[in-house]
Formats: C-alpha cells, structure tokens, sequence
C-alpha cells in the first residue's frame, strides 16, 4: 500500500513541477523579468510539490527497503512525466527511440535489482 501512495505522491508532485516548467517554457517571455515574476508566483505550488515528492520518495524506500530503488523508481516516474508535459504543451509524440531508451532504462533497473 505504501509503494502505491508513494507512487501517487511523486507522480502528482512531479506533475506539478514539470508543468510549471513546461507552461514558463511555452508562455511565458525567456526576459529576466518576466521570467521571475511567473517563478514569483508559482512558489507557492513548490512547497506542496516538494512535499509529495519528498514522502513519496520515503514511501517508496519504506516499502522497497532501499533509497537506492526509491531514487531510480522516481527517476522513471520523472521521465513518463515528461513524455507527458512534452506532448501536453508542446504536441510532441514519442518516437519508438524514447520508447527503447525508456526500455533501456526499466531493463536497467531490473538488472540492478536482480539477486
């Protein structure tokens, strides 16, 4: 159960980061000073987000027994999330070489944790 909500927790919190992200990159004037007045006030969305990824990650160690796994499994939630931005804002479709670099990735971790 806990890996679940773990799970849940960094994927929502990584959603809420790479979307912030993905919206100043697409809408937003690359100037200085626009630029920090849209961080300015997005900050308030930061402290959830890092919340969630913060007890997601510990929820996921907790129910893996490993920060090691807990860290890699979340870099992997952390690339499906930004397939999804990518194709969100900015209608980029995977191509099947993200599909086997993503498989590449997953097959990796496999291995790492393979007794």
């Amino acid at each position: 159960m806990s890996a679940l909500l773990g799970f849940s927790c960094l994927f929502v919190g990584l959603v809420i980061v790479n979307a912030v992200y993905s919206y100043q990159s697409k809408h937003i004037d690359p100037a200085f000073g626009s630029t920090f007045l849209f961080q300015l006030k997005m900050l308030p969305l930061f402290l959830p987000a890092n919340l969630l990824i913060g007890y997601g990650v510990r929820w996921v160690q907790q129910s893996f027994g490993q920060l090691t796994t807990a860290l890699v499994s979340a870099k992997i939630v952390e690339l499906l999330v930004c397939l999804l931005m990518g194709y969100m804002f900015m209608q980029e479709m995977p191509t099947w070489k993200t599909w086997v670099g993503l498989l590449i990735i997953i097959g990796g971790f496999i291995l790492m944790k393979w007794k």
